[in-house]
């Protein structure tokens, strides 16, 4: 059986049986105004994190969600594209998809606004999207690329690139871990299909994004996930696994390579009214700007006494350099 297979099983047994905790996400539940969750949909959240961001949302976009869970985020999606077929889910599990549409039934009976025609259920394989070339704003997905390995993580970061539109966005969530994970952890097809040994460092999760294509990827945010221990795992000392969330955008490859912002920013403390790179980047005394680790990069080999670069928080909210 390959992990593909386990995986299915895996996630058959969640849709059928929901298991509160079969991911462990600290982010909250969005509260927004006229917004109720059925409590199946809550209890089927399996994502470690979140896709939805307002900043993402305006102009009634076009959704497109992979892996549908129970739903939870599809109708979120929905909350910010009101309209019939705006908000996609894929999935190639029967019994996801069928436990997701009971649960999008309920969710119109308890939100006066929503219709459950706004999500359109599909069929369909992450790495063979039933989805048109450049037909999607936002694309999403929580807590599943994690699972692939490397030659399958390409192939679903490539169809992803593939159905967006130019500029369009695709917004993931998944587990990352900084330190070695044993190979006797990464062939276990169970605990893979559990995102828990599946992780990529972040610098290689990055680099992948922007392998097949996508000039812009954004750190939103990065939170403690999981621990695998001594003694559940049979390895010689923990391992810290986090989770992150990314946005990576469809836009042009710069010519020196992609932005990408860890959460860096500049400030310029010196006497003079601005400070101006020659490069696009204005510096006004005292005021931090958000830049991405290529612009961190050339100012810091300035060797200038009169600007401080700060360290990756791991979390941005936009305004940068680029």
């Amino acid at each position: 059986m390959s992990y593909l297979e386990t995986t299915k099983n895996v996630y058959k047994e969640a849709a059928e049986n929901p298991q509160v905790g079969l991911c462990c996400t600290t982010t909250p539940v969005w509260q927004l105004p006229g917004l109720s969750i059925p409590k199946k949909m809550l209890a089927m959240n399996y994502g470690c994190g979140s896709t939805v961001n307002t900043r993402d949302l305006v102009n009634n976009p076009t959704v497109l969600y992979v892996g549908v869970g129970g739903g939870m985020e599809l109708l979120q999606f929905a909350y910010f594209s009101r309209k019939t077929g705006g908000v996609t889910g894929v999935d190639i599990i029967d019994e996801m998809l069928k436990a997701c549409k009971e649960n999008i039934v309920e969710a119109e009976k308890q939100n006066p606004w929503f219709r459950a025609e706004f999500v359109k259920l599909v069929k369909g394989d992450a790495l063979h999207l039933p989805i048109n070339d450049n037909s999607i704003d936002i694309a999403a997905q929580n807590c599943l690329f994690n699972i692939f390995k490397q030659d399958d993580l390409k192939k679903a970061l490539q169809e992803m690139y593939r159905v967006l539109k130019p500029n369009g966005r695709l917004v993931l969530s998944d587990p990352t871990c900084e330190q070695y994970i044993p190979e006797h952890l990464r062939e276990d097809d169970h605990l893979r299909a559990l995102c828990l040994s599946g992780s990529l460092p972040l610098k290689d999760y990055v680099e992948m994004i922007t392998n097949v294509g996508f000039g812009t990827v954004e750190i939103r945010a990065k939170r403690p996930y999981r621990i695998l221990d001594t003694i559940n795992y049979n390895i010689e000392e923990l391992i810290f696994i986090e989770s992150v969330e990314v946005c990576a955008i469809k836009n042009p490859m710069p010519s020196d390579g992609p932005c990408v912002f860890t959460g860096k920013a500049a400030i310029y403390y010196g006497t003079d009214e601005y400070f101006d790179d020659k490069k696009g980047h204005l510096l006004q005394p005292n005021q931090p700007l958000a830049i991405c680790d290529k612009t961190a990069g050339a100012l810091k080999a300035l060797n200038r006494t009169d600007i401080f670069i700060s360290q990756s928080t791991f979390f941005y909210d936009g305004g940068g350099c680029c």
